[in-house]
């Protein structure tokens, strides 16, 4: 499994950072600057564009498309709807987040009618939000995960919607819903910051705009971004012989690390540090 992480993330790394695809969001008020900033350091493009006015242009020139219900609001939602159908029509992959599905009515059924108007590649989303759009029990306060068997939720999720769901916590799960991966990368200071489960969905849609396969591209975007924050925290080097960075002070320090380890972190180390299984397959 790690000769087939390895060769994802170093080929299509290098392919995204010499291409530079422009990953286009609609995503919410409190994380849209790290969003932006996490795809420049992945290696691609960010462009945050809202308008009705525009989106369809945008979202049609785009390498992916990531949606973002975190701030949502009905025209939000109306300009996600036009978006998704500009980038079905000119085949570019889609990335739905469904911050906070199952906290409120509206975050549910926006999500629901996204999913049934737009074709949806991926779906990154924390346990409980999956767990909830997918039929089964999930508890979510706000906008973060209460309850919910991730793993689970997302085979469930991909088989109520036809998509790849990308369950991440403190492990992550891939699921077409016929194969699982399960990523154990990630630290725990990722969780001491808002945000990371945004950036997630954006490094997602990064790989999405290079490969074709969004089971491959999400698993080998979990692994690689999770490794950056095990790099962060100082728990493996940057190179495979080289020193650990300090550990974090707090979280301020940690998420400038963090920047600055996705910026650096080539795919090859990326793979060596890549602990991914696929556990099983459903016929």
């Amino acid at each position: 499994m790690r000769d087939w992480v390895g060769s994802c993330l170093a080929e299509k790394l290098a392919i995204m950072r010499e291409r530079r695809p422009l990953i286009h969001h609609l995503t919410n008020y409190v994380t849209m600057n790290d969003c932006a900033n996490m795809v420049l350091a992945t290696g691609a493009s960010p462009v945050m564009a809202h308008a009705p006015e525009e989106v369809a242009e945008m979202a049609a020139i785009a390498g992916a498309l990531v949606l973002n219900v975190g701030t949502l609001t009905l025209p939000w939602i109306e300009s996600m709807m036009i978006a998704g159908k500009a980038a079905n029509q000119a085949s570019v992959p889609v990335i739905l987040d469904p911050v906070g599905a199952g906290a409120t009515g509206l975050r549910t059924e926006s999500c629901r009618r996204i999913l049934e108007a737009v074709k949806v590649s991926v779906i990154r989303a924390n346990a409980a939000e999956a767990a909830v759009l997918a039929g089964l029990d999930g508890e979510v306060k706000g906008v973060d995960a209460v309850s919910g068997d991730a793993c689970a939720a997302a085979r469930a999720l991909a088989r109520r919607f036809g998509v790849v769901a990308a369950v991440t916590g403190v492990v992550d799960y891939v699921s077409d819903g016929r194969q699982t991966m399960k990523i154990e990368n990630g630290d725990a200071w990722m969780a001491r910051l808002t945000g990371t489960g945004c950036m997630a969905s954006s490094v997602t849609g990064c790989f999405c705009a290079v490969e074709k396969d969004p089971l491959v591209a999400a698993t080998a975007a979990l692994a690689f971004y999770g490794a950056a924050g095990e790099i962060a925290a100082g728990r493996s080097s940057l190179e495979e012989a080289g020193p650990t960075w300090p550990a974090p002070r707090g979280p301020m320090t940690f998420k400038t690390a963090f920047f600055d380890a996705v910026y650096r972190l080539a795919g090859e180390r990326a793979a060596q540090l890549a602990r991914v299984e696929a556990i099983g397959m459903v016929e």
